[in-house]
């Protein structure tokens, strides 16, 4: 039992170690906004 315990704690920690990456990822650090243009080869735009 105690080499389950003990899978079961290192795998949490590393979830939680992940989870906390993530977190301090998303909320922390902001994209830098930029425009991209791309033509589309067939498409025609109806226009009303």
């Amino acid at each position: 039992m105690p080499t389950l315990f003990r899978f079961i704690v290192i795998a949490g920690a590393l979830g939680a170690a992940g989870y906390w990456g993530l977190f301090v990822l998303a909320t922390r650090f902001e994209p830098q906004p930029q425009e991209s243009v791309e033509q589309i080869g067939t498409v025609k735009i109806r226009k009303q």
